[in-house]
């Protein structure tokens, strides 16, 4: 099913949800549909947009815990699912730059998304022993990264309101 933005008054991204909620929002009247996806739903009596991105008519607190969970899928998306040695986008596994069993944590900077053969070249070694260098320096998402980890495709209309599109 296709997802759509949710963005607070300010246009902060706060959420992606169905268009079944989206529409629901939109009914009540609690959100307007900023971008549209060129289809529509009938109802008996009326025709109505399906949103892309809707934008809610009060603003909404949202308490913000200052770093997100590292989890598998997190570092994925922080790294749009490419190995962070060579660019692929198969077998992906998670890989901590500074080996664990030589004192490396599971901290932001630390792990990095990586295929499984230059994970297995790089072993339990530093990166330079194993002749690899990281495409991008690891660091923490920004926090509206967290789109990416419900959508497996960030759609064009929703770039203009995520700082990390640009």
């Amino acid at each position: 099913m296709r997802k759509v933005l949710v963005l607070n008054t300010t246009y902060e991204p706060l959420n992606v949800c169905s268009v079944r909620r989206a529409l629901v929002l939109l009914l009540k009247d609690k959100a307007e549909v900023l971008e549209e996806a060129g289809a529509s739903f009938h109802s008996e009596r009326a025709v109505y947009p399906v949103p892309l991105v809707i934008r809610l008519r009060s603003y909404v607190h949202v308490p913000r815990r200052t770093t997100m969970r590292i989890t598998r899928r997190a570092v994925f998306a922080r790294d749009r699912h490419r190995c962070q040695y060579c660019g692929s986008d198969r077998h992906l596994t998670v890989d901590h730059v500074v080996p664990r069993s030589k004192g490396g944590r599971d901290t932001w900077d630390n792990v990095v998304t990586s295929c499984a053969p230059c994970n297995r070249k790089k072993a339990d070694r530093p990166p330079q022993s194993a002749g690899l260098r990281l495409l991008a320096r690891p660091r923490a998402p920004e926090p509206s990264a967290f789109v990416l980890l419900y959508v497996d495709h960030v759609h064009e209309a929703w770039r203009p309101y995520l700082s990390f599109a640009s």
